[in-house]
């Protein structure tokens, strides 16, 4: 085998040696820094380990507080059940008083209803017959006008005495008139006092004067202050039936009536007496004015 041919197995071996001294350094280097640093740094405490032990959660509990929630649950759904049925139970409650009030009410305004029906019919019925005693009474009081004009006055009916002592200081022009509006007012006694009543079964004052001309087509001022200047002023000594008889001033009269003759005055009082037949001493009027 020639020189050349051995070269290359003569490098083979050096080049392993090489490698083996290289990774031998490298180890050895390492090593020797590891020791070096060891020996030269101080020496250093030994790391606290602490050993914290943690709960074992078994199956055992985890079962248990799966049910205890799910208990728990159910009882939150039992008590908003139960909520809900007494709030049921309140507003239940709430409508069925409400409705029984309201029944109660109902009746109460049925019956009140049936009692001013009744009451009303009544009065009707009262007033009726009411009309008709006075229809027949202003028949019985206006028939014998004419021969009241021409007596000496005790020929007056003897439903209205109050009338008689009167008739002779008529004339025979306004007796007639006279009569029937002293007719007029006497049938109208026992009627009610209404402020600004103006008939037919109620008046005030000057209401009653007004209406009691109105039936002879007289037409006066409605308000007392205003008929106490309708006419003529005339002396309370010389009075006729039919004068006007004011209280207060001529002109500021707070009250009114008819003098109907002997000495007596029909009038609408106030709601206590109503319409009365009164004398009038019962209470002297101021003045009195002629009209007719």
């Amino acid at each position: 085998m020639s020189h050349t041919a051995h070269i290359p197995s003569h490098r083979k071996p050096r080049q392993r040696a090489s490698k083996s001294a290289l990774r031998a350094g490298v180890a050895g280097g390492v090593l020797s820094t590891i020791a070096v640093a060891g020996a030269a740094g101080p020496a250093q405490a030994e790391p606290v380990t602490q050993t914290i032990e943690m709960p074992t959660i078994t199956a055992g509990l985890s079962t248990a507080v799966a049910a205890s929630a799910q208990a728990t649950q159910q009882v939150a759904f039992d008590l908003e059940a139960e909520a809900r049925e007494d709030a049921a139970a309140e507003s239940a409650a709430k409508k069925a008083k409400k409705a029984k009030a309201e029944a109660v009410r109902k009746a109460e305004a049925k019956k009140k209803a049936e009692a001013a029906a009744k009451a009303k019919a009544e009065a009707e019925a009262q007033e009726r017959a009411e009309r008709a005693s006075r229809t027949a009474e202003r028949t019985t009081l206006s028939a014998p006008s004419g021969s009241t004009a021409s007596s000496s006055g005790n020929s007056a009916p003897a439903s209205a005495p109050s009338a008689a002592p009167s008739a002779p200081s008529s004339s025979s022009n306004a007796t007639g008139s006279a009569a029937a509006i002293v007719a007029f007012a006497q049938a109208q006694v026992g009627d009610a006092y209404v402020a600004g009543g103006t008939g037919p079964n109620a008046w005030d004052c000057s209401g009653l004067v007004q209406a009691a001309y109105r039936s002879v087509g007289i037409d006066l001022p409605r308000v007392s202050q205003a008929q106490s200047t309708a006419g003529t002023q005339v002396s309370l000594d010389a009075l006729q039936p039919g004068d006007i008889l004011y209280w207060g001033g001529a002109g500021s009269a707070y009250h009114v009536a008819i003098y109907v003759g002997g000495g007596q005055f029909v009038g609408a009082q106030n709601s206590s007496t109503g319409t009365v037949q009164r004398s009038m001493d019962y209470d002297r009027p101021s003045g009195a004015v002629r009209v007719l």
